[in-house]
């Protein structure tokens, strides 16, 4: 099949993609809470589908399969069963107190909440800030994955830094024109195709292979028997509950995940959502991981060149090529999906909770429209071009899948920093404002220092470590953050301008 008639396939997609997003246009108003919000009209499935194909980015196609090719299957547990799980609670716990308040109030963000809640703009400005350095190397990754699929799909005929702006330019099309209604209806679109790929992908390799599973299995026992029995070096309880804790947590903060929460159209469809959550999750990462565990019995060690994932090596070997497209169309809706959302996310988070209450309070809905739209360009563009350096200069001869769980893994660990002092703000009436900025500044510095200080001054450490009694450094930090969060709003006095009251009365009314 003619590298042509990949693409074609692949831009076939991302015109669909755009098409959905001008049909969104032609009914989104010009103003800021539409642009953002959708005017809170999602019903059950499209705030559903939303959802999953915000968290469904470069992270689960490249970096899941990876990291089950390398170490094994119980990546689905942690991913597809625990996190699901944990994750579907906090939408209880973190979502459904946002959204209370989201439909009394009319907040956009979680920083306008909780700017509002304390009666500071410092604090709106903070929660906004993190989010933002933490979001931008998670877009990072989406640009990484897109440009390395279609460089790996055309065998480098489309060079990486061309797939990634390809892929770029589409999504700002239509993240521009049409906003969080058009972003939520590709979602789904997204969502949905991605779901059919991958069982078709799981499927055509088993009836491809001479001997379906038998083969597969046998070839485990032989090059990795420990695939086929529970647990490992890596997968020790403690680093499987780093991983899910720090995930889940971390999912709840992400600025285009907690966003989300104010969109519902109903108490009802909100619930409804969260309880669906734990089975759609299971339903695409039990396929997508168990392809990259079967390319350990399959031996396709050689195949793997400097640079690729497991996922387009299977495919290339045991289906079409036409089918291999598709299912890179797949993966790379993944990283749209996920792509759009942060850049609406953090353009809102910028204008709302930066712009707005420290540059220009008189901001109008329909300057701040216009204003959100350019920062979606701006925020893309600035990392689009950080991926494409980093993917020259940094990485070297590193894998797609290892880049991407290495700066999914610290994105994950930075925002769930966040969780514990947002949940003892949302339901504790004492926290103050010192309190929750002492408890988000104090656990970003020990996480940033762990991170990014040399090893010889502080030691490089990554929130799966398994350093400090097997646990990774990402649980210490959120415990410190809660501890501080909790010491120092006991010890200091409210804001005489919160609005502590007025957000607890919620359950009287």
């Amino acid at each position: 099949m003619s590298t042509s008639l990949q693409l074609g396939i692949i831009v076939g997609y991302l015109l669909v993609a755009l098409g959905v997003g001008l049909a969104a246009y032609r009914v989104t108003d010009r103003a800021a809470e539409d642009f953002y919000l959708a005017s809170r009209t999602f019903g059950t499935v499209v705030l559903l589908f939303t959802v999953f194909a915000t968290l469904l980015s470069a992270f689960t196609f490249f970096g899941g399969p990876d990291t089950a090719y390398a170490f094994g299957p119980e990546w689905i547990l942690v991913m597809g069963l625990m996190d699901g799980l944990i994750f579907a609670v906090l939408w209880y716990v973190v979502g459904y107190k946002q959204w209370l308040l989201g439909q009394r109030h009319g907040y956009v963000t979680l920083g306008e909440l909780l700017g509002d809640r304390f009666g500071s703009r410092a604090i709106r400005a903070l929660v906004a800030v993190v989010s933002l350095f933490w979001l931008f190397p998670y877009v990072m990754l989406q640009q990484i994955g897109a440009g390395g699929a279609l460089a790996a799909l055309t065998d480098g005929t489309v060079p990486f830094a061309a797939g990634a702006t390809l892929v770029t330019g589409f999504m700002i099309a239509y993240v521009v024109l049409a906003g969080m209604r058009g972003i939520a209806w590709t979602d789904t679109l997204q969502g949905a195709f991605m779901l059919c790929t991958v069982w078709a992908a799981l499927g055509w390799v088993l009836v491809a292979v001479d001997g379906g599973l038998g083969t597969i299995n046998a070839g485990l026992a032989a090059t990795s028997p420990e695939f086929l029995a529970l647990g490992s070096e890596f997968y020790s309880p403690e680093t499987m509950l780093t991983f899910a804790v720090s995930i889940a947590f971390g999912v709840a903060m992400f600025p285009q995940v907690n966003q989300r929460f104010f969109t519902a159209a109903s108490e009802t469809v909100l619930k409804r959502s969260f309880a669906l959550w734990p089975v759609l999750v299971l339903v695409l990462f039990v396929p997508a991981f168990l392809l990259g565990t079967w390319g350990r019995g399959l031996g396709l060690e050689a195949d793997i060149g400097a640079g690729e994932s497991i996922l387009p090596v299977i495919l290339a070997e045991y289906t079409p090529a036409w089918f291999a497209a598709l299912v890179v169309a797949g993966a790379i809706a993944a990283m749209m999906s996920s792509s759009d959302s942060m850049l609406l996310s953090g353009s809102s988070y910028f204008t709302r909770d930066i712009y707005r209450p420290l540059v220009d309070e008189g901001l109008s809905e329909r300057r701040e429209d216009r204003l959100g739209r350019a920062g979606v360009v701006v925020f893309a563009v600035g990392a689009l071009l950080a991926s494409v350096w980093a993917e020259a200069e940094a990485f070297g001869a590193a894998t797609v899948g290892s880049i991407l769980v290495e700066i999914g893994d610290l994105a994950f660990g930075g925002f769930a920093q966040l969780a514990l002092p947002v949940i003892v703000a949302l339901y504790w009436r004492r926290t103050t404002a010192t309190g929750i900025a002492a408890g988000i500044v104090c656990p970003q510095a020990v996480y940033v220092a762990f991170n990014f200080l040399p090893e010889t001054a502080v030691g490089s450490v990554s929130l799966f470590s398994d350093t400090y009694f097997g646990w990774g450094i990402s649980i210490y930090c959120m415990l410190l953050g809660l501890a501080v969060t909790v010491a120092v709003s006991a010890a200091t006095s409210p804001n005489p301008n919160a609005n502590a009251e007025d957000h607890f009365r919620l359950e009287a009314d």
